[in-house]
């Protein structure tokens, strides 16, 4: 599908409107209803490194006023910044274009695959502790476009209909169909995989229809789960597939890891991380010299940073060629591969701007009673993959 044309401008500053810095707030933001259509396609467009399929979500944009997104975790363990940071930003921006966010908390889910252990409870505490970390990074929760939905109620609630959607949707595939999307669970099809954990996938896609959602809104490595879906829809002869909206997924700090991983504390930064872990870990992080495939720093810097604060400035002495700012990752990326810019020079930027994005929730986990409560109890869970 061709680009739509657009007014370079006014995209920019809609797109600068959805920032979750001290600067901006998402009560100024444009009304929705103002922007065009070329304006909120190409926000929405701008979350996913992948969407199937365009034409459906510039249709979808245009016919319906507020479509349904859907996007969910199984609440486990800390949370690292790529969840924090990054669907805050996703999900502000897809407000921002007159969507309504459905973050569905896998609860249910997350004792299939075993984390926590199978707790329900710690299940629970950990699910609380997320809502908190998203009330104080920024996410867009006043505007009544973004609900919390607990897995185990809403299904109770509606049993009748939705076990027998899963069942449908069990019944229509094969086996060997639905072991290609344990990726889903951080799992692999060579796993020894429990039952309960051949059932997740199912569940899954049930949920999409579940919940009527328009987008599915997750990460790559949900991808397969969500194809499920839409070939589902072809099995019912649905017309009207889930659109998939998959954003990038952030590696870990340390070379060669495509994904962060919270068993590895080393390869993550986690939101509540004091200033000097950020430093230390950032200091630590892979960061070849004038390489920019594959390079860790670089990739926090287009995903979170420059999303957040639309700049990254280097500081640097005048004989080290002095203050740099960088309003895009192409500018970033042409002085950093030249050398102009030093693995020296990006680290400490990098640290700076991180943190000043992860002290509201340090603050709010120090000062709130309940918050601090949590993260009390979550630092004391084994986490369990």
């Amino acid at each position: 599908m061709a680009e739509p044309q657009t007014d370079e401008a006014s995209l920019e500053q809609q797109l600068n409107a959805t920032s979750l810095s001290s600067s901006s707030s998402t009560s100024d933001q444009n009304s929705a209803s103002q922007l065009t259509l070329d304006q909120k396609f190409a926000i929405v467009r701008s979350i996913g490194e992948e969407c199937i399929q365009e034409d459906e979500l510039r249709n979808l944009l245009d016919k319906k006023p507020e479509p349904v997104c859907y996007d969910g975790f199984e609440p486990s363990g800390r949370m690292h910044i790529a969840q924090g940071v990054m669907k805050a930003i996703n999900v502000n921006k897809l407000t921002s274009a007159g969507c309504r966010v459905k973050i569905w908390i896998a609860d249910w889910f997350a004792k299939l695959n075993n984390k926590m252990g199978g707790d329900l409870k710690k299940i629970e505490t950990v699910g609380n502790y997320f809502i908190e970390i998203w009330k104080a990074v920024g996410m867009d929760l006043d505007g009544g476009k973004v609900e919390f939905l607990w897995s185990s109620k809403e299904i109770n609630a509606r049993a009748d209909e939705y076990w027998p959607l899963v069942l449908d949707i069990a019944q229509k595939n094969n086996l060997k169909r639905i072991l290609r999307c344990s990726q889903i669970m951080g799992r692999s099809e060579q796993d020894e995989l429990t039952a309960a954990q051949i059932f997740y996938p199912c569940m899954q896609c049930a949920d999409i229809f579940y919940l009527k959602a328009d987008i599915c809104q997750l990460g790559m490595d949900q991808r397969k789960v969500n194809v499920l879906a839409r070939e589902y829809c072809d099995d019912i002869k649905r017309k009207n597939k889930p659109i998939i909206l998959s954003h990038h997924m952030l590696p870990g700090l340390l070379q060669g890891q495509e994904k962060m991983s919270k068993s590895d504390l080393s390869s993550s930064i986690f939101m509540e991380d004091e200033e000097a872990d950020v430093n230390v870990k950032i200091k630590k992080a892979y960061c070849p010299p004038q390489i920019v495939e594959g390079n860790p720093c670089l990739e926090y810097i287009k995903y979170l940073v420059l999303p957040w604060f639309h700049e990254f400035t280097v500081e640097r002495s005048e004989s080290n060629g002095g203050n740099k700012t960088f309003k895009t990752f192409e500018e970033l990326t042409a002085a950093y591969e030249s050398g102009e810019v030093h693995p020296g020079d990006l680290k400490p930027a990098l640290s700076k701007a991180l943190n000043k994005i992860l002290e509201p929730v340090r603050q709010h986990f120090k000062n709130d009673k309940n918050a601090k409560e949590l993260l009390k109890k979550i630092k004391a869970y084994r986490v369990t993959k």
